[in-house]
């Protein structure tokens, strides 16, 4: 039987979500920018999104905090602009926290083969899958208590890798070559900032998914305020931080490619055989760990939101006996185990498995950005009555830097990934040609007040 989700969450527990989601790209995928635009041409496209998820945090926080449903992107889209826009952002929504998480499950593969050489990756990655969808049925106050406890532990050993490696940096370094990624693909030096966009957004790729866990949230017009405004501060500085320490370690090309840019750094400093090293990949696997969890929770949300309104099955709206949408967990894992064996088309372009995911996750997420600041622009005009217990600040000024950041970021996707944009658009029209095939599943859904403003 459907029913509505629990509130049980407080600001600790959303800011453990929030930041959680996303820390695990401090720990490995952002280096894959190295390769496109060199570090100092990185480090200007990091500035870049930097300030667009600043941006586009405090302006979606108005959002959350007015319409709190487990849907997030999807709830505010369809509020805005009906039924079709709720399709475009929940999809969109549904695309990258279904493909981010392949992507985190061949890092943890990578970094337990660093310590077991002869464990294949992809079979650490199906059993990373396994354990944590178990642990997000088992109830939603026990997923958010560990999310919090490994965060936690996450921020710290980043902290302990910067204050390691410190002594060793090297400014010399990081500058060598730093503009010779570019060259990577023939391209200026111009053109690599712009191509290198997807992997410096992995840096906060899905912090917006503390938005799902809203409707569990207690009182999200206070909480979500404050998990949101610490979260984004806290992975500015610890993005930053991680970047230029890895850079100036040692010879940064070497880890440009690989999916443990953090040991292999700190390995330049302190060597192979370093307690230091060791306890980096064992704890260094608390960050993968967390965001992989975190995103478990954030897909079957909103896949438990699209079918609960009849945007999908029903079936998927069911509630486990713990009060979690288990059948929702369990779709989203087996996508993404399929995600993880589909080698054959990823070779075509000529990217490893996790860039390619990245970049997938990323589309979705650049589209539900656009989307959720139309919306927000939209629902200010057609819904001035809506409760706004937090409002956007600077508005229109700094909703409109994230809408144009967003859309600049796009153009230079589809023009930089062609192939796995037509993927994307690809999966979209799947997406909507299902819709219109379903007008009666939807119909006889359930009423949604938050969904369309009665």
């Amino acid at each position: 039987m459907t029913s509505k989700l629990k509130p049980t969450l407080g600001t600790l527990h959303l800011w453990g979500i929030a930041v959680g989601l996303v820390i695990s790209g401090e720990y490995f995928g952002w280096s894959y920018g190295w390769g496109v635009a060199g570090t100092l041409g990185f480090l200007i496209t990091t500035a870049l999104i930097a300030t667009m998820y600043t941006c586009f945090i405090f302006s979606f926080t108005e959002l959350t905090t007015a319409i709190p449903h487990a849907g997030g992107p999807f709830a505010y889209s369809r509020r805005a602009f009906g039924e079709t826009g709720g399709l475009i952002a929940g999809l969109a929504t549904l695309i990258e926290f279904v493909f981010a998480p392949p992507a985190i499950a061949m890092a943890i593969g990578a970094y337990l083969n660093v310590q077991y050489p002869e464990l294949n990756p992809k079979t650490a990655a199906v059993g990373a899958y396994v354990v944590f969808m178990t642990l997000n049925i088992l109830g939603v106050k026990l997923a958010a208590m560990f999310e919090l406890v490994v965060t936690v532990l996450a921020v710290l050993e980043l902290l302990v890798f910067m204050g390691v490696v410190s002594p060793g940096f090297s400014i010399a370094n990081f500058a060598a070559n730093g503009w010779a990624g570019s060259e990577h693909f023939g391209m200026p030096a111009v053109s690599g900032i712009f191509a290198a966009i997807p992997f410096a957004i992995w840096f906060f790729l899905a912090i917006e998914g503390a938005a799902m866990a809203a409707e569990e949230a207690k009182d999200p017009k206070r909480t979500i305020p404050k998990a949101y405004i610490t979260g984004i501060l806290t992975l500015v500085v610890l993005a930053i931080g991680v970047m230029l320490l890895a850079g100036g370690a040692g010879d940064w090309r070497k880890l440009s490619d690989i999916n443990d840019p953090l040991p292999q750094a700190m390995k330049m400093i302190v060597g192979e055989n370093s307690n230091w090293m060791h306890m980096l990949v064992w704890i260094g696997l608390f960050g993968l760990v967390a965001s992989f969890h975190g995103i478990i929770l954030g897909y079957s949300r909103q896949f438990f939101a699209l079918a609960r309104a009849g945007y999908l099955p029903q079936s998927l709206a069911k509630l486990s006996r713990f009060q979690t949408p288990h059948r929702a967990i369990i779709a989203g894992g087996l996508i993404g185990i399929a995600a993880i064996y589909s080698d054959g088309w990823i070779n075509l372009q000529g990217m490893s498995l996790t860039a390619a995911m990245i970049t997938m996750a990323v589309f979705g997420a650049i589209v539900m950005y656009l989307m959720s600041m139309l919306s927000l622009f939209k629902l200010r005009r057609t819904a001035p009555d809506l409760e706004r217990s937090f409002r956007a600040p600077g508005y229109p000024i700094v909703p409109g830097i994230a809408l144009v950041l967003s859309l600049v970021c796009l153009v230079a996707m589809l023009w930089f990934n062609p192939v796995i944009g037509g993927l994307f658009v690809a999966i979209m029209a799947v997406g909507y040609v299902y819709f219109l095939a379903t007008k009666a599943q939807r119909d006889n859904a359930p009423q949604d007040s938050m969904l369309v403003g009665e």
